[in-house]
């Protein structure tokens, strides 16, 4: 049994990161599934519960923009939180941003919409009193009243974005045209390894129908 979720969601930016394009950031056309996903659990995470996204409709023209941001050219590795935590003094918990300072290009969205079409399914974490009806009226009501773990954003967290259940038919920007997006990361397979996989991303009408699509690792 599957619960259906419409999921009207806008912003000023985004940037959903080409994985090949990592130093030069490039965003993708349109939201992943794989940051969709990741919306729908900002609102409402358990374990009990896995999203699939159905379809992502896009409302508004893909509009580009080039910016340069100050980033920084390395991180903190885990290993040495844990090395300084066991009480090794050879790790430093700390970047001098004056030294790890780097300005990197990135090619953005601007004043995006879509409309997030998705269910819910129960998995084997699910205890006995847990059942579809039950996390539909939860989501329903975080939705109706804007509530969320943490602030949702498109892409990257300097883009929050906006949400409300989607119920006015607006008619996109792309409706009669299909547009080959190409191959589009689908999802992130976390284990001993990160695990990408990808999928053929063509969009009809403005809506990029993923229910049906293969997926390549």
């Amino acid at each position: 049994m599957a619960y259906g979720i419409a999921l009207e969601v806008w912003g000023d930016y985004a940037l959903f990161t080409r994985p090949e394009l990592k130093v030069e950031r490039y965003s993708y056309d349109v939201m992943t599934p794989s940051a969709a996903r990741g919306i729908l659990e900002s609102i409402f995470w358990k374990p009990a519960v896995r999203y699939v996204i159905d379809s992502i409709e896009v409302l508004n023209e893909i509009k580009t923009v080039n910016v340069r941001r100050n980033e920084v050219s390395s991180k903190i590795m885990s290993k040495t939180v844990k090395q300084v935590m066991e009480g090794s003094k050879d790790g430093q918990l700390y970047l001098s941003t004056s030294d790890e300072i780097a300005q990197r290009a990135s090619v953005i969205l601007k004043d995006v919409r879509y409309v997030i079409r998705a269910h819910f399914e129960l998995t084997e974490k699910a205890g006995k009193t847990d059942n579809h009806g039950k996390f539909a009226d939860i989501i329903r009501r975080r939705i109706e009243k804007g509530q969320c773990f943490y602030n949702p954003y498109f892409g990257t967290k300097e883009f929050p974005l906006s949400f409300r259940h989607y119920e006015n038919k607006r008619q996109s920007f792309y409706e009669g045209v299909e547009k080959d997006l190409g191959i589009m990361l689908y999802d992130l397979e976390y284990g001993e390894e990160i695990n990408p996989y990808y999928f053929k991303a063509v969009m009809k009408n403005g809506i990029l129908d993923i229910s049906n699509s293969e997926v390549y690792r």
